[in-house]
């Protein structure tokens, strides 16, 4: 697991520019017993249950990798709520990637409760869907951005990192280095971060996932789970998305080829067969 909180409470409102901006106002509780005792040996407080956090603080922040594990950790034995109907916290930040009926199904039980104490203007316990982009890199430089529609902002992440990598590959397969391919990209209309900010070939740009063997990014078994939650919201909908099933199947096969541990850029190399810049 990374440095990436899983629950991150804090007695007051703060900014908190990467995991490691810790102070004694915060107390979290990962759902990685490693990560608590790496915690706890740096003198932060930690917490063994949901419950024991929203029992000592007034705002809790969640980043969770699946929809089962925001229901439990909010609606399950020893969840935020399972304390009965009044609650501390007054207001509960969900930055987990997660399908919208999860988030309203939260949210719902979450406004359905009373503070235990109204105090500052608050009447009534509050819940905002935040999820975050950027990824590791962004975590660990204190630079990522909350938003919603989260799930659209990825499927289109997807589709670009997709078409890009297939256009290298091709040009690549046609004998243009892929320096070359890169320079005409960004200096003209298939410029897109995906070239210019988290190049998927290695040895074209330093310090993004493709330059260390495609680690510490997006692991790719979360770019499919985040194009299965797309999908299956298109679905609900009758929305037709053919990219996204295409997506969401050149996703998967990758996972299922070895590469889920992997950046997602990593569809370059191990899906395309792209190479290497020379």
């Amino acid at each position: 697991m990374d440095m990436r909180l899983q629950y991150m409470t804090c007695s007051k409102p703060i900014y908190v520019n990467s995991p490691l901006c810790l102070s004694s106002s915060v107390c979290i509780c990962p759902r990685n017993h490693n990560v608590m005792t790496m915690f706890s040996a740096k003198g932060v407080l930690t917490e063994d249950s949901p419950l024991k956090v929203a029992e000592t603080s007034d705002v809790v922040i969640t980043m969770l990798p699946s929809s089962n594990h925001v229901l439990d950790v909010y609606t399950g034995k020893n969840g935020f709520l399972s304390g009965g109907s009044l609650l501390r916290p007054r207001l509960f930040i969900d930055s987990s990637t997660i399908d919208p009926q999860t988030s309203r199904k939260v949210s719902a039980a979450v406004s359905n409760c009373s503070l235990i104490e109204k105090r500052d203007g608050w009447k009534a316990p509050a819940m905002l869907d935040a999820p975050v982009s950027g990824g590791v890199l962004a975590a660990e430089d204190g630079t990522l951005t909350f938003m919603t529609a989260k799930i659209c902002n990825n499927l289109a992440m997807a589709i670009s990192m997709l078409g890009v990598s297939e256009a290298f590959a091709l040009g690549q397969s046609l004998g243009i280095e892929a320096s070359t391919l890169t320079k005409i990209f960004n200096s003209s209309s298939a410029r897109c971060w995906s070239s210019d900010a988290y190049n998927p070939v290695p040895g074209v740009m330093d310090g993004v996932p493709s330059s260390r063997n495609y680690t510490g990014g997006f692991a790719s078994k979360l770019m499919a789970k985040d194009l299965n939650l797309a999908a299956a919201s298109a679905k609900d909908i009758g929305f037709k998305c053919p990219l996204t099933s295409q997506a969401e199947k050149i996703f998967t096969e990758l996972c299922n080829n070895g590469h889920e541990a992997k950046d997602f850029s990593g569809v370059f190399r191990y899906y395309y067969s792209g190479k290497d810049e020379q």
